[in-house]
């Protein structure tokens, strides 16, 4: 069993204790990335915190762990827990709410028609267990959800079906390359995965006893770029998926995992990007609605397909990241931004035999030598920002590029991933102003002439998005009542 540390503390608690303090059945390594070969930290130099053996430490007492160092403990633990109750509680709960009675003490007996699900992020990956491992049947085989609108939850699961699973894990540039959360599979459909030869699909159980909830996968630029979101609609290969009857794709353009400050750099080298997604989703919680309700035809799936708009990562053999090309993405070159393309790879990752079957009998050392995945991010336009998916107002009618990747400044991992925050890159207020910088982009006197050109060019967009179903009226006229206070030019 294999714990990661990135900090400086000078203990590490471990998930579950260990079975013995016997040191000749526990390994210490360290490396500086996930493609160095590990170093094996001798005995005298590590030790446990306590008799309960829940935490290590270095020797002697204070030594700090390095920053930014991969530290793996290798160990024999005890006591797992039955992760999988969650979701059996939450198919009971809903299940009884739905069809309990008045004397069984339901207090909305009679009263459920239809049930949704509205998740992000970790919830989201945890949605994807749920329906692949048959919970959204329960016991008596009713559907338990009808609608499902995840957010941030990519093609990716919550690991919460293995021995001494840790569901509060989630691999990201720097972290967990080599814990299992994105495997296969990662779409609906039921497909032959290429490199291992297994045959499933995220749908395949509620498929067969017609359980199926309509669902909107609605993801940012993030997951594509951090967590090989565009896995969950192709193949194996990449080849584009036609999409499910009950299922469609949106990708919000440009958008961030987490929604940054206005003026706030953070960690990284530009500012982070602060548009949020909840206006498009109070849309499409709308349209799911109709959809479940009363069958009314979703919005079509707004993504990159590998047919169009899809620039095609490069991995690179024996690095827990790969690239996109600048030309292939169409990135332009912007004084001071640095671009390199970095993005996360999907490995094909070995944990021995027994994992079918919910045990990690074995640990992949790294990823030097696994097979990769394709996968792909949206193409951008001359100003950087996705030419795929729903483009906001602040997208289609812009003042700044907008990122879901970001890199980190100078210091501690410099130009690595940022992890799940975007970046946000104004444009020059004048021709001058960015002639003077070389800034490519068009500034915004060139691009709105005044602030009427520029609130003109906000309500385009914000009505046709509402045309689209993906803005409802309030937040069409918000849009626009935000861009006639906001005088950009001045």
């Amino acid at each position: 069993y294999i714990v990661f540390d990135n900090s400086t503390s000078s203990a590490y608690a471990l998930t579950y204790p260990a079975a013995n303090s016997d040191k000749s059945q526990a390994t210490l390594t360290v490396r500086a990335r996930l493609d160095d070969i590990p170093v094996e930290v001798p005995g005298i130099e590590w030790g446990y915190t306590s008799s309960e053996r829940t935490a290590v430490k270095l020797l002697p007492e204070g030594t700090q762990f390095k920053q930014s160092y991969i530290y793996e403990f290798t160990y024999t633990a005890t006591d797992p827990l039955v992760t999988g109750v969650g979701l059996a509680a939450t198919r009971d709960f809903v299940s009884f709410l739905r069809h309990g009675t008045t004397e069984e003490g339901n207090p909305l007996a009679g009263d459920v028609k239809h049930t949704f699900s509205y998740s992000i992020s970790q919830p989201s990956r945890t949605l994807n267990d749920f329906q692949e491992l048959g919970f959204n049947e329960d016991v008596y085989g009713h559907r338990v959800f009808d609608g499902i609108l995840s957010h941030t939850g990519g093609g990716n699961g919550d690991q919460i079906n293995y021995r001494f699973a840790q569901t509060g894990r989630t691999e990201r540039n720097r972290q967990n390359h080599l814990y299992p959360e994105g495997m296969f599979p990662f779409a609906h459909q039921v497909l032959t995965d290429h490199l291992s030869g297994q045959t499933a699909g995220r749908s395949q159980r509620c498929v067969a006893s017609c359980t199926c909830p309509k669902r909107f996968e609605v993801n940012t630029a993030n997951e594509y770029w951090v967590k090989a979101c565009s896995l969950l609609h192709t193949d194996t290969q990449g080849n584009d998926l036609r999409d499910p009857e009950n299922v469609r794709f949106y990708l919000l353009s440009g958008l961030a995992h987490i929604v940054g400050e206005v003026n706030d750099i953070g960690q990284g080298q530009q500012y982070t990007n602060p548009v949020a997604p909840y206006a498009a989703h109070r849309a499409l919680l709308i349209a799911l609605d109709q959809w479940v309700t009363f069958g009314t035809t979703p919005p079509e799936s707004r993504v990159p397909r590998r047919t169009e708009n899809a620039a095609i990562a490069v991995p690179v053999l024996g690095s827990q990241t790969g690239f996109v090309p600048q030309e292939e993405l169409g990135w332009p070159y912007i004084p001071g931004v640095t671009y390199n393309g970095l993005i996360t790879t999907r490995y094909l990752l070995d944990f021995g035999r027994q994992f079918d079957n919910g045990i990690l009998s074995d640990y992949p050392p790294s990823v030097v030598e696994c097979p990769t995945y394709a996968i792909f991010v949206s193409k951008v336009d001359e100003d950087g920002n996705e030419l795929a998916g729903i483009r906001l107002p602040p997208v289609e009618a812009p003042v700044a590029t907008i990122t879901g990747w970001g890199l980190r400044r100078e210091g501690f991992s410099e130009n690595e991933g940022l992890e799940s925050d975007g970046q946000y890159i104004p444009f020059a207020k004048t021709r001058s102003d960015r002639i003077a910088t070389g800034d490519p982009r068009l500034s915004l006197e060139e691009r709105y002439a005044d602030h009427e050109g520029y609130v003109a060019a906000v309500e385009r967009a914000a009505r046709k998005l509402g045309e689209e179903r993906f803005l409802l009226p309030v937040d069409v006229k918000k849009y626009i009542e935000e861009a006639r206070s906001r005088d950009i030019l001045n």
